[in-house]
């Protein structure tokens, strides 16, 4: 049975992907003024690794991804208090999270954000205060698409893989709630071509969230009726 719902931050509570590229679109220009903000759609929502390989190979200076990602590294605090999270952030999460919380639901959400980006960004916005748990990625070895990350907070919460519900926006946050063997809702974005061929739903927007809570749990109740 569905007994908790686990958000993904950037992406889905903050439309923050296109914020980010913003900036790096900006880093990158620098080095190459000639540089097409679409080379870098590559970048959004996938492993450290595989987004500083677009970047090297959109400045075209010779830089190793290592060398340009621990350069923009320096900037990053200057971003980060740079960025109006409350302009980005979707409003609709706080009456969605209520209504969740009202059918017996825990809440809680596992993003690949350092933890105290997360709780500054999420008290700001009254997030915090409706979820039982915030965890980090970056405290993990392996960030998404590695499971880690969502089975550490179903380990905390108490609760199995199964009985999580995941809401996720991007190819490797889809991945890391379906490889940890988890209930996965995929927002939909269509700018940066995320693959959501491993999700079990797709949603249109947040609100989409409540319905479909909804229909697990009246599924599984019908189930247990019946003796399944």
């Amino acid at each position: 049975m569905i007994k908790a719902v686990i958000f993904d931050m950037d992406g889905v509570i903050i439309d923050s992907e296109g914020e980010y590229l913003k900036y790096l679109y900006e880093f990158v220009r620098e080095k190459n003024p000639d540089v097409r903000l679409e080379e870098l759609y590559g970048t959004v929502g996938t492993t450290k690794r595989d987004c500083w390989v677009v970047v090297e190979a959109a400045v075209k200076t010779g830089q190793t991804w290592e060398e340009l990602h621990d350069e923009y590294l320096g900037r990053w605090t200057e971003i980060f208090s740079s960025v109006d999270y409350m302009s980005i952030f979707r409003p609709e999460v706080l009456e969605v999270m209520d209504q969740l919380r009202d059918m017996g639901l825990r809440l809680a959400v596992a993003s690949s954000t350092n933890i105290g980006q997360v709780e500054k960004i999420l008290t700001e916005n009254k997030v915090a205060e409706r979820l039982e748990l915030m965890v980090s990625g970056s405290d993990f070895k392996r960030s998404k698409p590695d499971p880690a990350v969502y089975l550490h907070t179903a380990e905390r919460m108490g609760l199995a893989p199964a009985e999580c519900l995941v809401i996720e926006d991007s190819t490797v946050g889809i991945t890391a709630g379906h490889n940890a063997g988890m209930t996965v809702a995929a927002l939909i974005d269509e700018r940066f071509c995320f693959d959501r061929s491993l999700a079990d739903f797709e949603l249109a927007d947040l609100r989409a969230v409540v319905p479909l809570a909804k229909r697990l749990l009246d599924r599984e109740d019908a189930a247990a009726v019946r003796g399944i």
